[in-house]
């Protein structure tokens, strides 16, 4: 099944249909997907990491967890499939799917699936349209990024902190300087390094075709991407997708803070479900370069709008009484784009 979930699109699917043995498998997707190509023009690819995804879903063994949700990256224009990092957008995508492939039944009105996400080991809750027991794809919200409205997917994650690095500061410190520069290494649910767009030659925000024309500021990127892999824990990581970088600048348009997201070579068009969920916690850490351009609100429940290039995504966060983030929540949406046979 190809699916759109939030604001990326790929293939969704179940585990039992792929090759057991994880070399044949990758090779397939490959062709699947028609990379290593610029354009993936021999294969369903859009040519640009946002649509070159996979979701494996499976019916979980896990007590109160209904699917494992394995997710790959397939690169475009390299031989590369890897599971180094999770993907929240294409997680919108697992509830109603699942529902499609019966794996979970259907209630009438709405229909909560609970995920366990293999890549990091955590566990994600998405609420699934269903009125009369079927998936709906039909509905009123909106998210930026994407045109039109769907159906809302709300999901809810929880202990997200250090899925991938350990520790939701792997170094232990709020703040680390590479190459001259004051960095957050962080990992919510998504190893992120997190800057100031104006330590690195940015403002902040720039579109994404001017990001990706700056090859000066993507060099000064990639080199601390670079150092500060094995700093998370996450050893070379030149040719892995994590971590994400993170450019952050003030809010203009009345969120909390403006980012600009490397994934991790590319310019993101707008900023991925857990990447957002990481750098609204790095708002949170005082002395963080993030909290010195953040507006962030008071109180244990806050609402943080994360703007990127294409509007905006809001974060839940509940915190502790120490100010620790607890738990996360985020709205999404999904919607079933095509069911059928793909060749390789």
């Amino acid at each position: 099944m190809w699916m759109r979930g939030g604001t990326s699109k790929g293939a969704f699917f179940l585990a039992e249909d792929l090759p057991a043995d994880t070399t044949a498998r990758d090779a397939f997707l490959l062709r699947v997907m028609g990379s290593p190509d610029p354009r993936q023009i021999d294969g369903m690819g859009g040519a640009d990491p946002l649509t070159s995804k996979v979701a494996v879903v499976s019916r979980s063994a896990r007590e109160g967890v209904d699917v494992d949700y394995l997710f790959l990256q397939v690169f475009v224009d390299q031989a590369i499939v890897t599971d180094a990092q999770n993907c929240g957008n294409m997680l919108a995508g697992v509830g109603p799917f699942a529902i499609e492939r019966e794996l979970v039944e259907a209630k009438d009105g709405e229909t909560p699936v609970s995920i366990f996400m293999v890549n990091t080991g955590q566990a994600a809750v998405a609420t699934v349209a269903t009125p009369g027991g079927v998936v709906t794809y039909a509905g009123e919200a909106r998210i930026d990024g994407v045109p039109g409205t769907a159906a809302p997917v709300p999901l809810e994650f929880r202990d997200t902190a250090g899925s991938s690095c350990g520790a939701l500061l792997p170094t232990g410190n709020v703040v680390d300087v590479i190459d001259g520069v004051a960095c957050t290494l962080i990992d919510n649910g998504m190893p992120c390094v997190v800057m100031r767009a104006d330590a690195v030659g940015a403002t902040g925000y720039e579109d994404r075709e001017t990001l990706d024309a700056a090859e000066t500021v993507k060099a000064k990127i990639e080199a601390i991407r670079l150092k500060a892999g094995p700093m998370m824990s996450l050893g070379d990581v030149a040719d892995l997708s994590v971590p994400k970088m993170m450019l952050v600048a003030a809010p203009r348009n009345g969120g909390a803070v403006t980012v600009r997201s490397f994934i991790p070579k590319r310019a993101h068009a707008s900023i991925g479900v857990l990447g957002a969920v990481s750098v609204a916690t790095a708002c949170l850490l005082k002395g963080s370069p993030a909290a010195e351009v953040a507006e962030t609100p008071e109180g244990r429940r806050k609402t943080l709008s994360v703007e990127h290039p294409t509007g905006e995504m809001t974060c839940v966060l509940e915190t502790d009484d120490a100010g620790a983030v607890v738990s996360a929540a985020l709205l999404r949406t999904a919607r079933k784009l095509m069911d059928g046979v793909v060749f390789a």
